[in-house]
């Protein structure tokens, strides 16, 4: 790099605009020969000299000069709120709804969908938010914005540390904000001094030359906002760890143990009741709304269910040794919380049965009834006895029956209790073989024709299952502070502004004043009206209303 030395004696970085120590504009960046003497000067960024446009040579600056170009970062924001989009349109992989005929994503798509299904997931549309190119897209915004910002950052924090109010007068007459009075007393630059100090301008001092500024701290804000942006980037990228995010669905019947998912086995749960409250339709507040529905709506429902912790070591095989930690009633908007999860009620499912109670009666004459006896899902027995002499056998169980079509067989789809159906064999004292016959729900077939005896169901107990998603989420604290720190940036950059006066006294008692803001032009002028009042002193003219 060549370095440039200033008629000041000071050495600045190759590619500055404007010298750190006495703001002399660099010839060959500021047109400052023939019909360009007046032009205004390009206080961006001070003049500092950046990184992206002084090194160009190696790959490294040909890829920071690229990344810190704010077109680059437009762009990439573009093409993530794009996909975004899209990525809504139908729902993830995660919210395939669970009544679906088919939840494979490869099927659910194009049969819910059509072609534009079919084509969302081809792309990878499905499961967007955790796929490797949109969390590239997410990390290049996140390095776009640390370049963008030291970029810019560090030249300016250099070049303002720097500066002195003794500016050369070519860096003054060439202000926005800019006048020439002749005749000017001490006293009366010593009364625009202390007008500055009561408008809580920090007022500093330089062989005569003074500089006036208030407001700096506003420059910093977009910076601000820059590390908040990249804390939520950060926060974004860590829901894509088990370990920091977490969101589990599970399905737990009632009296069912499971393991809780996304705890490495740690955690258990056990549903020990299921509790759904419906509204009163005689109660008259309800009883449009219930009219109009058409059916039971839930005013609650709820899980009883205890959760229990894995303690020491579990021998291979074995079932695990659990300890206690609490009982919970999870129910819509009071979720259970444990060891850093909370667990919340979703739904429920109604689609299983946990008891059937059958009575075993004469064939033609219902009322005589031999005995009853009931099932329980949860532990059918082989055989049941109903007392003098009266017992049930159960031959064959399918919980969730179905027949072969092929070979004609009965089968179950599950292990759970569905569509349960029964071969059952009644003894009976006054017959000398057992009698066969096969009941489920709307089937009870005689096997020889001949049965004098037939099982009727009685009642049932509907089996409920709780729909629990089980979350963690440690980003939400990150979210927090990176949107904190994003707030105090856009506040610091928008109320307040970066303001400077500077007074350059010349030998024959001229008196050079000129002013510069980042924004808000018409307040800067307010204010150098306030310092000069009761003197001689010329208000500034807008020189850019003059090019």
């Amino acid at each position: 790099m060549n370095n440039i030395k200033c008629e000041c004696g000071h050495v600045n970085p190759e590619g500055t605009v404007l010298c750190e120590a006495c703001g002399k504009p660099i010839e060959k960046n500021q047109h400052i020969d023939g019909n360009d003497k007046k032009k205004l000067l390009n206080m961006r960024y001070d003049g500092s000299a950046r990184r992206s446009q002084t090194y160009n040579k190696s790959i490294i600056d040909k890829i920071w000069s690229f990344f810190s170009s704010v077109k680059v970062g437009v762009w990439l924001i573009v093409i993530a709120l794009v996909a975004s989009a899209i990525g809504t349109i139908y729902p993830q992989e995660a919210y395939i709804p669970s009544d679906a005929p088919d939840r494979d994503p490869a099927v659910f798509y194009e049969d819910a969908y059509g072609l534009p299904g079919k084509i969302f997931y081809q792309l990878g549309f499905h499961n967007l938010y955790s796929s490797w190119w949109y969390l590239l897209i997410i990390s290049l915004i996140g390095v776009s914005l640390v370049i963008c910002s030291l970029d810019r950052f560090v030249p300016l924090h250099r070049a303002l540390k720097m500066q002195k109010p003794k500016r050369h007068e070519t860096f003054i007459n060439r202000q926005r904000f800019y006048s020439e009075t002749e005749n000017v007393t001490d006293e009366e630059r010593e009364t625009i001094k202390q007008n500055l100090k009561k408008q809580r301008y920090r007022v500093s001092e330089q062989d005569g030359h003074i500089l006036a500024e208030k407001g700096r701290f506003s420059r910093w804000g977009p910076y601000v906002n820059h590390i908040g942006l990249i804390i939520i980037l950060i926060a974004a990228l860590l829901r894509t760890t088990p370990w920091f995010y977490l969101d589990e669905y599970m399905w737990v019947r009632e009296g069912e143990q499971k393991v809780v998912p996304g705890t490495n086995g740690e955690y258990y749960i056990k549903n020990n009741n299921f509790i759904m409250e419906l509204y009163d339709k005689n109660d008259k507040r309800f009883q449009a709304a219930l009219k109009k529905k058409g059916e039971d709506v839930p005013s609650n429902f709820q899980t009883n269910a205890t959760i229990y912790k894995k303690s020491g070591d579990t021998v291979a095989g074995a079932p695990p040794k659990l300890e206690k930690v609490k009982d919970v009633s999870i129910r819509l908007n009071h979720p259970a919380k444990f060891g850093g999860y909370t667990v919340y009620q979703s739904g429920y499912q109604q689609n299983e049965f946990k008891s059937m109670t059958f009575n075993l009666h004469e064939k033609n004459d219902p009322k005589k009834v031999a005995g009853t006896f009931k099932v329980d899902f949860g532990n059918v027995k082989s055989s049941y006895d109903l007392g003098n002499g009266y017992k049930v056998n159960v031959e064959n169980y399918y919980p969730e029956y179905y027949l072969d079509e092929e070979d004609k067989i009965p089968r179950s789809k599950s292990k759970y209790a569905r569509f349960p159906a029964f071969v059952f064999s009644v003894t009976a004292p006054d017959r000398k073989k057992p009698e066969m016959s096969f009941v489920g729900i709307g089937k009870n077939i005689d096997a020889t024709g001949k049965n004098k005896y037939k099982l009727g169901v009685e009642k049932y107990e509907p089996l409920y299952a709780s729909g629990l998603p089980v979350k963690r989420d440690y980003t939400l604290p990150i979210f927090a502070i990176g949107a904190i720190i994003f707030m105090i940036g856009v506040i610091q950059g928008m109320y307040w502004q970066h303001r400077r006066i500077w007074l350059h006294p010349k030998k024959d008692s001229t008196l050079l004043l000129a002013g510069h803001t980042n924004k808000n032009w018409h307040g800067l002028r307010r204010d150098i009206e306030k310092a000069i009042s009761n003197t001689s002193v010329k208000i500034v003219e807008d020189q850019q209303e003059l090019e």
